[in-house]
């Protein structure tokens, strides 16, 4: 039993002992990370855990090894740990025109690191809490957050078409009804040629058949294209 709860003497059993664990926890979050064909998956997610782990290791052994039984800090690198991780989880976030992906993926990657700490100062009890927590809100979690609050993409809906002078407004009604919400409309028209374009900013859900929605548009009659872009 001391294996598991001694905290204070690093010997070679208790640093395989705390490595194994922490490659079991980063492997467990990696591999919902890679599920999810992040970039941050597997490989990513038990690195971050196992050097958290060593670090927290050092920094429990150094104290005892070399400053006897001076008081020591065996928290001053662990803290450097949580410091230094939010440059990968911000490596890990991309923006794609307004829309922002891998926040998720990013807190994962603190998480673990958090984990890979917990594991190193010998506190297992209260890493497997958190891991199954963890798992909870990753997996569990997701598809309710999803039906609850769905998510929205603000494009530009861009519709060219030619005649009818009251096609913004049948456009706009046909949009709304099919359930996307429309925050703007800007009109351009080209007296000469006869033909005018309207942009349409609006709220996509992720879930919206555009396919569906362009072949409606395109009932009304008059429509030369039917574009989707992204707001800048």
């Amino acid at each position: 039993m001391d294996l598991f709860f001694n905290t204070n003497e690093i010997t070679n059993s208790v640093a395989v002992l705390r490595l194994g664990t922490s490659l079991l926890a980063g492997s467990i979050i990696g591999l919902e990370r890679a599920r999810r064909k992040q970039n941050a998956g597997l490989r990513t997610h038990i690195l971050i855990c196992l050097g958290s782990t060593l670090l927290m290791l050092l920094s429990i052994w150094l104290p005892a090894q070399y400053m006897g039984e001076r008081a020591g800090d065996p928290g001053r690198i662990a803290a450097q740990v949580v410091s230094g991780i939010g440059f990968l989880g911000a490596g890990s976030i991309i923006r794609l025109g307004n829309t922002i992906k891998g926040l998720t993926t990013a807190a994962s990657l603190w998480f673990v690191a958090a984990i890979g700490l917990v594991i190193g100062a010998g506190m297992y009890f209260p890493a497997a809490i958190a891991l199954l927590l963890s798992l909870f809100a990753l997996v569990v979690l997701e598809p309710v957050e999803r039906r609850l609050f769905p998510a929205e993409r603000l494009k530009h809906l861009v519709v060219g078409y030619s005649g009818n002078s009251d096609f913004p407004e049948k456009a706009r009604r046909v949009i709304e009804d099919f359930g996307v919400p429309v925050q703007s409309v800007d009109v351009e028209k080209n007296m000469k040629k006869g033909e005018a374009e309207v942009r349409f900013l609006v709220g996509i859900p992720v879930d919206t058949d555009t396919g569906d929605l362009y072949r409606r548009l395109k009932d009304i009659g008059g429509v030369e294209k039917v574009e989707l872009k992204e707001k800048f």
